[in-house]
């Protein structure tokens, strides 16, 4: 059994994965298992109230979980997409509120293939907060996630050391517009201009 399939058979068990990103290392659980949700929020020592990303395998996915769907989100997403641009839209009925803001739901088609293959293998999205507890730096080596989380997470995937110096862009987008929540690998600059 590959790596992989051993992520996917985690994922679809309700466990965590830690796993690469084109930005940082980070612990994927099945978006849709509250099971899984409520693991990965006691292992990370997350706060609630705070939304999690998510990364999808493709874009199709990446909108099925909005509500409705914006045309600057389809604008960006044909520019960005994969990418490191999350893009926050209203969300269906169904995605669990530990996920959304007031906002919606944050989501993003990732480059990276572990992390698209992870999420095509499991048949929906699965989130994307950073390996490392909370208030604590971001993983960019395997062994940084390793040392935070130890045994909590049952499958830690090899990436390599990731560069990216920052984390993905994090835009809301309306029918009216787009506003930026966290400046990121994408500047406010390029998002401007892929919208002109």
């Amino acid at each position: 059994m590959s790596q992989i399939q051993d992520g996917i058979a985690a994922l679809q068990a309700g466990e965590l994965v830690v796993y690469p990103t084109e930005t940082f290392y980070a612990i994927g659980a099945d978006a849709f298992s509250s099971v899984a949700l409520q693991r990965l929020f006691r292992v990370k020592g997350r706060e609630p109230g705070r939304p999690v990303g998510l990364i999808a395998a493709d874009t199709a996915m990446a909108f099925s979980v909005a509500r409705e769907i914006p045309s600057v989100a389809r604008r960006l997403a044909d520019a960005f997409w994969p990418g490191p641009l999350t893009i926050v839209m209203p969300a269906r009925d169904e995605i669990a509120p530990e996920l959304t803001g007031a906002d919606g739901v944050g989501v993003r088609v990732s480059p990276n293939p572990v992390a698209r293959a992870l999420s095509a293998g499991l048949g929906r999205p699965i989130t994307a907060t950073s390996a490392n507890l909370s208030r604590e730096p971001p993983a960019s080596e395997l062994e940084d996630a390793r040392a935070g989380l130890g045994e909590k997470v049952n499958v830690y995937l090899e990436g390599g050391k990731l560069t990216a110096p920052a984390p993905s862009t994090v835009v809301v987008v309306s029918e009216s517009g787009w506003n930026m929540v966290r400046v990121g690998a994408i500047s406010e600059n390029q998002i401007a201009a892929a919208l002109k």
